[in-house]
């Protein structure tokens, strides 16, 4: 697999707070890639740099081979963003909503791709109805449709399960699933470590304005002190590594 996302000595600071201090990341196309960190880790200044929407003061990014400072452009012809609150319109219905974004992309037919798009999320039953009248798991469904309008290369989820119950935070993890099982990549931030472990082919873990570990989930635990072995043997979670790495990290 390629490299989707490239992301070397990003830094970025406000005022006088540094909050990125050189972060390196890769992403390869078409894998499902989980940022962790503690609220004000900086993940999401990561991803707002990443998606064009804020200038690094140093390092570089580099999306499906087009810088995102020099080329923010061609960036976000290939990406879509799906914040931490639904982005709908509420005056407009479902398939209002979906047909808006299909014409502001400046898609062909844009009824029969709000169609379809409502077919492949479970939401033509309530397709004339006002997002208001959505369920939190329902609005999260029509929210990552309409990221997802024109087929975008990329796409991020900046903790998208926030404030979902968790029968609707495991409805979108189907969804991000099946979004990559298609080639899409997925580059997801969570607080929610069990969303990382169910989801995430690749992890890096944020932590004061630097990635302090990062790789697959085995690669992660290995990093973990063995697992003791009484009557069985009891494998670390997420949860343990990540915070035995923080731990250890501002023991230092």
């Amino acid at each position: 697999m390629g490299t989707a996302i490239a992301v070397r000595g990003l830094r970025k600071s406000f005022k006088d707070k540094e909050v990125l201090k050189g972060v390196d990341l890769e992403v390869k196309q078409g894998e499902i890639f989980a940022l962790l960190g503690s609220n004000g880790a900086g993940k999401t200044t990561v991803v707002k740099i990443l998606t064009t929407l804020l200038a690094q003061d140093g390092g570089s990014a580099v999306i499906n081979g087009f810088d995102v400072a020099s080329k923010p452009g061609q960036v976000r012809q290939s990406i879509s963003l799906t914040g931490q609150f639904a982005a709908v319109d509420e005056i407009l219905t479902g398939r209002e909503n979906l047909i808006m974004i299909a014409k502001l992309r400046h898609l062909d037919h844009p009824r029969l791709v709000a169609d379809n798009m409502l077919q492949r999320f479970g939401l033509t039953d309530a397709a004339d109805r006002k997002p208001s009248t959505y369920s939190g798991g329902m609005r999260r469904r029509l929210d990552i449709a309409l990221s997802l309008v024109g087929n975008p290369r990329i796409i991020f989820l900046d903790e998208p399960t926030t404030g979902l119950d968790p029968e609707a935070r495991i409805e979108v993890w189907k969804i991000v699933k099946e979004l990559a099982d298609r080639g899409t990549t997925i580059f997801l931030t969570t607080q929610y470590l069990e969303e990382a472990e169910q989801l995430a082919d690749g992890i890096a873990i944020l932590h004061e304005g630097r990635i302090i570990a990062g790789g697959t989930l085995e690669e992660l635990k290995k990093l973990f002190p063995p697992a003791k072995t009484e009557f069985v043997e009891k494998q670390p979670t997420l949860e343990e590594i990540f915070l035995a790495i923080v731990g250890q990290k501002e023991e230092k």
